[in-house]
C-alpha cells in the first residue's frame, strides 16, 4: 500500500460513518452545530457555522492548560501544526501556527478582530525565514474568552495574509464587575529543559450607569533550554543545535468602554506588550557558537515591544448591525547586531543593540443588512478595510553588492550609505457577501473582495460556499474562494540585499568568485491561492457526531529566491531576485468525532491528513509538519465543580526536506519517526471564587531532540519537550 492509500485508510478506518468529505470541529462539547434554516443570520453568526471553522472556550483552556503561548492550544484543532517560518528548519524551535500547511506567514493573527503585524519588523532571510516568535503570544490564555480558528475559503473575507487561516482572539468583555488573580507555574522533569512561571490580574468593573473598564497585567518567563541540551543528537560533524528559546513577557492592556445607547458601544483600548527572549544559543545556520555563548547565554539578546490604540464601535440598529474600527500599532524591534549574509545571518557579532520600527494603521467597517429580496430572506454583508505600514530600518539593507556598479541594477542603489531606511506601502479593499437562504434547507453565500496595493497592483478575491441541511442530522457543505497574501515590505524593497557569500546560490548556482547577491523585488505581485473545500456532517439526536472535511489548495504565485536565475552578472558576482515561482498544492483531509458515553463522559477526536503539500516547481514541501495528525479528549465531568481530562496528540512520520536554502541535495534526508504527546489534566472550583487546575503533560515522556540547525538535520529541525507538571491557582473575587 502506497503512501496515499495508507492516509486515506487511516481517515477512512477513524471516520467510517462518512464518505471523503466533512465537516471540522468546533468545540469540544459542540463538535457541528446544526445551519438553523428558519432565519438567516448576520454573517459573524453564520461564519461560526461554516466549513473549517473551529471555536477554543475559556473552558477548552481548563481542559487543556496552556504554559505560554496560545499557539500551545490552537495545534490541537483540526489542520493545525506548528512549524517554522519555512522548509528550510532554520529556527526550527520558533514554532508557529501552521494551518493545512500554508506556513506561519499564511496564519494572520487577530485580537478581537484587529491584525497583528508585529513580525513583520523581523528581517526576511532567503528561504523566508524569520528569527520571530510570531504573533500568537500577545494576550496571557487568563484574558481570552474564545479563539477563532479560521480555515479555508471561509478566511477569504479578512484580506491579505488569510490563505491559510484565521487565529481571532476574543478578550474578555467588562459585562460585570470582577477580578481574577492567577499564579501559574511549569516544571519540567529534564532538568535541561527550561521551565515557566505566570501571574497576572484581569479585572472589569462599572464606572457609572454608562463607563465600564476591563484591564489586565501580567508576567510571563519561560527559561530556556540548556545551551547543551541537543548535544548527543546532534549530526555528526554538526555544532551543537540550540534548544528552546526562553521569552519573558510583560503585558498590559486596558479598556474603557462607553454604552452610548442599549444599541450602540463605544470601547477605547491602549496595550502594551514586551516580548525579551531568552538566548539559548541559536542561529540560522551555524549551531551554537560556545565562544559567544558563554557570554550572553540566559541574556536578553532581542526584545519586542508592542504598543497598540485603537477605536471600536459596534451598533445594532433596525436595518442591521456594524462593526468598525481603527488601530494604530508600533512595534519596536531591538536586538543585538547580527551578522545579515552567508553563513554567518542570524550569528550575534555585536554587543550593541540595533532597532528597527514598524507602524501599521489599520481601519475597518462591517456591516450586516437583513434584507428580502425576490421572496428570499438574506443577510447582505459589505464592509471596508485599510492597513498602511511603515518600516524604518537603517540595519538590514547595508549589505554590498560585490562587483556591481552604481546605475547597473536599476531602482537599486549600490552604495548602501545612500540607500533609504524607510519603506512603506498601503492597501486598500472593500468586500461583500450575500447570504441567501433558497429554501428552508439550503443555504448560499457568493462573495467577492477588490483590494489595492500600492506595491503589488490590485487583486480580486470572490467566493462562494454553500450547505445543505438534507435531513435533520445530516447537512453538506462546501465552498471556494481566492485567497491572496501582499509582498512584506523586505520582499518589495530593491535596496535590500542578501549576500549568499559562500553559503551557495539559488539552484545551485557556482559561485564565480564574488558569491550571489539576492535583491528585493518592487515589481512582486501578490501570493494568491485558490482554496476549496466540501464536507458532510452527521449529529445524532443523542449528541453523538462525526464529520470529514476534503481541502485542496492550489497556491500561486509564491514568493521564493529557490527557482530563479540571475538577473545579471557583474564581473564575478551574479545577482538574483525574490521571484514569482508558478504554483504549489496543498491537499488533505479533517475528520471529526465526538461521543458522549454518558451524561458526564464524553470522548472527542479530530485528525488531519496531508495528502499534499509541495513546491511543484521544486517538489519541496512548504513547512515541515507531520504527514498526518490525530488530536483526542476524554472529559470525565465528576461534579458540577471538577473535571478530569485525558488527550493526547499522535502525529505521525514527517518527511524530510531534499533541497538545503542553497539549492543543493540534503545529504541526511532523515525523516522524523511519529510520536505521542499525552496529558492529563484536573481542574477543580472550591467555594469562595478558588480554582485550581492541576496538569501532567507529555505523560509518556516521549521527547524529542533537534538534530541540526537547518537541513542537516533532515526533518528533525525541533525539539518536543519531554514530561512537566503544571499547577495553576486563580482567585475570583
Amino acid at each position: 500500500m502506497n503512501k496515499l492509500s495508507s492516509k486515506l485508510a487511516l481517515m477512512g478506518a477513524l471516520f467510517p460513518m462518512c464518505s471523503t468529505v466533512a465537516l471540522a470541529q468546533q468545540s469540544q462539547d459542540d463538535e457541528v452545530q446544526v445551519l438553523k434554516t428558519t432565519v438567516v443570520q448576520a454573517a459573524s453568526e453564520e461564519l461560526k457555522q461554516a466549513q473549517g471553522v473551529s471555536i477554543v472556550t475559556e473552558e477548552d483552556m481548563k481542559h487543556r492548560p496552556v504554559a505560554n503561548d496560545i499557539a500551545e492550544i490552537v495545534r490541537t484543532m483540526p489542520g493545525v501544526n506548528l512549524s517554522g517560518n519555512s522548509s528550510s528548519g532554520q529556527y526550527g524551535n520558533n514554532r508557529q501556527i501552521d494551518i493545512r500547511g500554508m506556513g506561519p506567514e499564511n496564519t494572520l493573527i487577530l485580537i478581537d478582530g484587529k491584525p497583528v503585524l508585529s513580525r513583520n519588523s523581523v528581517k526576511m532571510g532567503r528561504s523566508g525565514e524569520r528569527n520571530t516568535r510570531g504573533d500568537s503570544n500577545w494576550v496571557p490564555p487568563e484574558a481570552i474568552e474564545r479563539i477563532e480558528v479560521i480555515r479555508g475559503p471561509a478566511a477569504a473575507r479578512y484580506g491579505s495574509g488569510a490563505a491559510g487561516g484565521v487565529v481571532n482572539i476574543i478578550t474578555k468583555k467588562p459585562d460585570e464587575a470582577t477580578a481574577t488573580i492567577t499564579a501559574e507555574t511549569q516544571l519540567s522533569e529534564d532538568s535541561m529543559e527550561g521551565d515557566q512561571y505566570r501571574a497576572n490580574i484581569v479585572a472589569a468593573s462599572p464606572l457609572t450607569e454608562r463607563f465600564s473598564q476591563r484591564t489586565y497585567i501580567s508576567y510571563n518567563k519561560q527559561d530556556a533550554d540548556d545551551v547543551d541540551i541537543n548535544r548527543d543528537e546532534t549530526v555528526e560533524g554538526s555544532r551543537v543545535a540550540a534548544g528552546r528559546e526562553g521569552v519573558e513577557n510583560q503585558d498590559f492592556r486596558t479598556m474603557l468602554r462607553f454604552d452610548q445607547s442599549e444599541t450602540q458601544t463605544w470601547e477605547l483600548e491602549g496595550a502594551y506588550s514586551r516580548q525579551g527572549n531568552i538566548y539559548a544559543g541559536d542561529n540560522a545556520f551555524q549551531g551554537v557558537d560556545h565562544e559567544m555563548s558563554n557570554l550572553l547565554v540566559g541574556e536578553e539578546t532581542n526584545v519586542m515591544r508592542r504598543k497598540t490604540l485603537s477605536l471600536t464601535h459596534k451598533g445594532n440598529f433596525s436595518f442591521g448591525d456594524s462593526f468598525s474600527y481603527i488601530q494604530w500599532e508600533n512595534t519596536n524591534n531591538s536586538r543585538l547586531g547580527e551578522g545579515a549574509a552567508g553563513g554567518g545571518d542570524g550569528a550575534i557579532n555585536s554587543e550593541e543593540f540595533v532597532t528597527t520600527e514598524l507602524q501599521n494603521i489599520s481601519a475597518k467597517t462591517e456591516w450586516n443588512t437583513p434584507v428580502q429580496l425576490g421572496g428570499l430572506n438574506q443577510t447582505i454583508t459589505y464592509g471596508a478595510e485599510y492597513r498602511s505600514e511603515e518600516l524604518e530600518d537603517d540595519v538590514h539593507n547595508q549589505n554590498g553588492l560585490g562587483n556591481v556598479e552604481e546605475g547597473d541594477i536599476p531602482g537599486t542603489i549600490v552604495d548602501p550609505d545612500l540607500r533609504p531606511s524607510t519603506t512603506d506601502a498601503d492597501l486598500f479593499g472593500v468586500y461583500i457577501e450575500d447570504n441567501i437562504a433558497l429554501t428552508d434547507t439550503i443555504m448560499l453565500t457568493p462573495g467577492v473582495r477588490f483590494d489595492s496595493h500600492s506595491e503589488s497592483g490590485t487583486n480580486w478575491s470572490p467566493s462562494v460556499n454553500a450547505s445543505w441541511q438534507a435531513t435533520s442530522n445530516l447537512s453538506l457543505q462546501a465552498g471556494v474562494s481566492r485567497a491572496f497574501k501582499t509582498p512584506n515590505l523586505y520582499q518589495l524593497n530593491p535596496n535590500y540585499a542578501y549576500r549568499t557569500r559562500g553559503n551557495g546560490c539559488p539552484l545551485a548556482y557556482p559561485s564565480l568568485g564574488g558569491g550571489c547577491t539576492i535583491l528585493g523585488n518592487p515589481d512582486l505581485e501578490a501570493e494568491t491561492s485558490i482554496n476549496s473545500e466540501i464536507g458532510v456532517n452527521y449529529t445524532g439526536d443523542s449528541g453523538f457526531a462525526t464529520g470529514l472535511t476534503y481541502f485542496h489548495n492550489d497556491y500561486e504565485n509564491k514568493i521564493t529566491t529557490s527557482g530563479t536565475d540571475p538577473i545579471g552578472v557583474y564581473d564575478s558576482t551574479q545577482v538574483f531576485r525574490w521571484e514569482n515561482a508558478p504554483e504549489a498544492i496543498v491537499e488533505g483531509l479533517e475528520g471529526n468525532l465526538s461521543v458522549p458515553f454518558a451524561q458526564a463522559l464524553t470522548f472527542t477526536l479530530n485528525a488531519t491528513v496531508m495528502l499534499e503539500s509541495k513546491d511543484t516547481s521544486t517538489g519541496e514541501p512548504l513547512s515541515i509538519i507531520p504527514d498526518y495528525t490525530l488530536n483526542s479528549m476524554l472529559v470525565w465531568s465528576v461534579t458540577d465543580r471538577w473535571d478530569m481530562v485525558l488527550s493526547g496528540q499522535h502525529y505521525g512520520p514527517t518527511d524530510s526536506p531534499k533541497l538545503e536554502a542553497s539549492g543543493d541535495v540534503v545529504e541526511n534526508q532523515m525523516d522524523r519517526d511519529a510520536y505521542n504527546v499525552i496529558n492529563f489534566s484536573t481542574n477543580y472550583a472550591f467555594g469562595g471564587g478558588f480554582e485550581v487546575v492541576l496538569s501532567v503533560k507529555n505523560l509518556v515522556n516521549d521527547q524529542l531532540k533537534r538534530e541540526g540547525t537547518s537541513t542537516n538535520a533532515g526533518a528533525n529541525t525541533y525539539n518536543e519537550p519531554g514530561r512537566s507538571y503544571l499547577v495553576s491557582l486563580s482567585k475570583t473575587f
